[in-house]
């Protein structure tokens, strides 16, 4: 099979390969899936488990990619729940070989059902953003309606699924960005936005939830604007400051099949909108994910027509 590969943590996306790989067997509990859409994060190339497995040992040449979209062609022992020529998506593993291939195996377990009315390229657009959204609002966050969210990136893809979110519940959203984001914040359901590079953030006041996905100094100034009982919840590292009267934490998105149903239904009924800046083919994936101008949105490998 066709499949991108990693060898070079230090090169970054400019030294990823297209190679031709054995098709993955489906272990116990597992399904193998004939990709039709992958997503790709860049900060996985810096993740521990893109260059080695669950003990620790190097698994380099690696397949990268951890959002699938695609169709169960074959099932493990003892698999349940799913059959082949299920139209699925979810979360790959983290330390193995991931997405950005013709075929994946994964466990059952980190797949939901896929609509037939949800094209592929928005399914595989969704495990990562949706889930990190959710869990950073409802499980880590506590979200309740009524409260304020600060919303970090609130144009990029995970902030846009929060602020869209964090709308529905009952929110009242500040979105922060780059200047030139406003208008996609302000879209995607932002009420007010911070120009990080122009504006005050200590002049937003007290909030009940910060969602940061920039961390550093953003981070710590952040954990200053948390009222109390509030929460301040990042992906992006452990936080270097704590609000002076409420909760900061920082966490890894796990894959959840009832979570991943209910983001994919507020998709299907117009609640909420992906973010897809660039769809390519696997082909032309290693230029994708290097363009010589910044691409708003998430970049989508498109496997099979």
């Amino acid at each position: 099979m066709k499949a991108i590969v990693v060898t070079d943590e230090a090169a970054g996306t400019a030294g990823m390969k297209l190679v031709e790989r054995p098709e993955p067997k489906a272990a116990s509990n597992d399904v193998v899936v004939q990709v039709h859409a992958s997503g790709f994060t860049p900060g996985e190339l810096t993740w521990p488990g893109t260059w080695t497995d669950r003990l620790g040992r190097d698994r380099t040449p690696s397949i990268p990619g951890h959002e699938v979209a695609g169709v169960v062609s074959a099932l493990g022992y003892g698999t349940r729940g799913l059959s082949v020529g299920q139209r699925v998506f979810g979360l790959a593993d983290w330390t193995r070989d991931g997405t950005l291939a013709e075929y994946v195996a994964v466990e059952a377990r980190n797949l939901a059902p896929l609509p037939g009315d949800i094209d592929f390229t928005v399914g595989a657009s969704l495990p990562i953003s949706g889930l990190t959204a959710w869990q950073g609002l409802f499980v880590h966050g506590r979200f309740q309606a009524g409260q304020s969210v600060l919303v970090h990136g609130s144009a990029g893809g995970v902030g846009s699924m929060v602020t869209q979110l964090a709308r529905e519940a009952g929110a009242y959203v500040i979105g922060t960005g780059r200047a030139a984001d406003r208008q996609t914040a302000l879209d995607f359901g932002a009420q007010e936005f911070v120009d990080l590079d122009n504006d005050s953030l200590e002049d937003v006041g007290g909030v009940d939830l910060v969602f940061d996905v920039i961390g550093g100094d953003i981070g710590k100034r952040s954990a200053g604007l948390v009222r109390a009982g509030g929460m301040l919840v990042t992906i992006a590292g452990p936080p270097e400051a704590q609000p002076a009267e409420g909760l900061a934490i920082d966490f890894v998105v796990e894959a959840d099949r009832a979570q991943l149903g209910e983001i994919v239904q507020r998709v299907r009924d117009g609640r909420l909108r992906t973010n897809i800046g660039n769809v390519a083919a696997l082909d032309d994936a290693v230029a994708a994910f290097n363009p010589t101008e910044r691409i708003k949105g998430k970049t989508i490998i498109r496997v099979r027509p």
